[in-house]
């Protein structure tokens, strides 16, 4: 699991680095933003581990240039006229073992996901791909009752509950990636994707070099890749940088060809003529979010469980102030539960979240209704004086600690009686806290992994989030049903029109407080190209990129 590394050893890393590691013609150096928590696509929760497993392995689809899917392992596919059933013609591809890449290895990996996935097992279930019986399996049914069959090593048929509009897209995603079963039954319990040994390949890299919570993370070409011949680079040199100031550093003795830099840096490196002409900001899809633990049992706020609370602490929040004083990358305020610029409407072309107004009664910095819902919380609860905890991970970056202390700050300034205590840690520690429900309130983001907005509404349903936040609404969750399986699924317009009635249910609920819209600012060096940012599934693609 994740190491806190200290800026004194982060900073002589770099020294190391940067000391006779010259840019090698074939070799891409890429910073990561924290470190890979699990290989296992069974186990992996952040766009990190899913950008080095997306490296290495190939599912049935991968996305394109423009961030479409197309086809991988599956060459081909044909779907029913009900839309329910999938039927997914695999091309010939070799595990990196020498082993062809079968249908059998989907039936694995899915079964095993639904049962031992620690946190997207729902997203195989009804609240997302609609796999048959997924639902059941992951409560413990017959993992044989699935779905999911192989008649034969070249094809996988695929049935469904429900007609599902982006089920290509969602299959560009790690979470149904394959397994080769004969490889991982030979493993030690436990022990699959902990070492390059432990882990099978059938993507366009291999690992050479890593160990759980390791700073520097090697790969090299995969020569059994059925793709291999579009496939430039030898080799990638991840080396984990949670420091802006650190990737910039890098960047600028040339140890770096692509890092990462925060607000501060961005301000500097956009008005130096030459550093200026190797900035590519993107729009990465995420969106960044407080949310709150509204068990009433919590031992340290009982108080979030109010939602007049959690209204006052959301209407405190100057998140045009984030963005432009503390985040500086780009980055958009937002008032709504979906990003900005995300899920363009099929029919009319506008983004779902193109209203950033719409909510404006529950959402938005507006310190006189923050006073008038804190004195309704106060009334409601009994007491005057109220003592938060917000955790965050304190290797995210130091963007991270900006904000919440901005926070900090914004809600102590309008909410008198209100007191805030920051607490960082890992991110390991942080995910298993705001997974266990034992937290008050955390600084999270969601990186969508399919372009739609059922991405994000199905995180807040009873069964589906993987954050806690003790939350559940019998009339959201029946929108979103209807939306997936039921009478709306196959109704476009009117399912579109339901999804923003169940948003006005999250925000005036104050489920989440939407803070800003994530950009990216890279700095990438001029002798590299071909490298692909995607906002769904996988943030970075290099499998085409070219390092001259």
């Amino acid at each position: 699991m994740k190491k806190f590394l200290t800026l004194i050893l982060m900073v002589a890393m770099l020294l190391t680095t940067a000391c006779g590691n010259e840019s090698e013609k074939g070799t891409l150096r890429a910073m990561l933003g924290s470190n890979v928590v699990s290989l296992d696509t069974a186990k992996a929760t952040d766009n990190v581990s899913f950008e080095v497993i997306s490296d290495c392995m190939d599912g049935l689809f991968q996305l394109d240039e423009n961030g479409k899917p197309i086809p991988a392992i599956a060459e081909s596919y044909d779907v029913s006229a009900d839309g329910k059933t999938y039927t997914f013609h695999l091309r010939d591809a070799k595990w990196s073992n020498g082993d062809d890449v079968t249908a059998d290895d989907f039936v694995f990996a899915w079964r095993r996901h639904c049962q031992e996935s620690d946190k997207y097992s729902y997203i195989m279930g009804d609240t997302v791909a609609c796999i048959k019986n997924a639902d059941a399996v992951i409560k413990g049914a017959d993992p044989k009752t699935l779905g999911v069959s192989a008649p034969n090593p070249k094809t996988l048929v695929v049935e469904l509950n429900a007609p599902v509009p982006f089920f290509p897209s969602l299959m560009c995603f790690a979470t149904f990636y394959p397994i080769n079963e004969k490889f991982y039954s030979g493993l030690e319990k436990g022990t699959y994707g902990t070492t390059p040994e432990t882990f099978l390949y059938n993507g366009a890299f291999m690992i050479t070099s890593y160990l759980p919570g390791a700073a520097n993370i090697q790969l090299a070409k995969n020569p059994s890749y059925w793709d291999a011949a579009n496939v430039t680079l030898e080799k990638i040199n991840y080396q984990v940088v949670s420091s802006s100031d650190n990737a910039l550093t890098a960047f600028k003795n040339n140890s770096l060809d692509i890092v990462q830099i925060a607000g501060n840096q961005f301000v500097h490196v956009k008005d130096d003529p030459e550093l200026s002409k190797n900035l590519k900001v993107v729009d990465t899809g995420a969106l960044s979010y407080l949310t709150f633990n509204q068990d009433p049992k919590n031992h340290h706020a009982g108080a979030l469980s109010n939602v007049n609370m959690r209204l006052a602490i959301s209407n405190s929040i100057d998140r045009e102030s984030l963005v432009n004083n503390y985040i500086m990358d780009g980055s958009k305020a937002t008032y709504t539960a979906i990003p900005i610029n995300f899920a363009p409407n099929a029919e009319t072309g506008k983004f779902f979240a193109e209203d950033q107004k719409q909510f404006a009664d529950y959402v938005g910095l507006n310190p006189d209704r923050a006073k008038e819902f804190f004195n309704r919380a106060k009334t409601e609860l009994g007491k005057d004086n109220f003592d938060l905890t917000l955790i965050y991970a304190n290797d995210a970056g130091d963007t991270t600690v900006k904000i919440v202390q901005a926070i900090k700050s914004q809600v102590e300034s309008n909410l008198d009686g209100v007191k805030i205590n920051l607490q960082p840690m890992t991110k390991a520690e942080y995910l298993d806290k705001v997974t266990t429900n034992n937290y008050d309130m955390a600084v999270t983001s969601w990186v969508p992994d399919y372009d739609d907005p059922m991405t994000f509404f199905t995180l807040w349903t009873t069964s589906g989030s993987e954050i806690s936040e003790h939350w559940s609404n019998a009339d959201y969750d029946k929108i979103i049903e209807n939306c997936i399986t039921g009478n709306l699924a196959a109704n476009y317009p009117a399912r579109w029109s339901a999804m923003y009635d169940a948003e006005k249910i999250l925000l005036e609920n104050a489920v989440i407080a939407p803070l800003y819209t994530r950009a990216e600012v890279n700095l990438i060096s001029p002798n590299v190209s071909g490298i692909e940012f995607h906002s769904v599934a996988v943030d970075r693609v290099f499998k085409h990129a070219v390092v001259k």
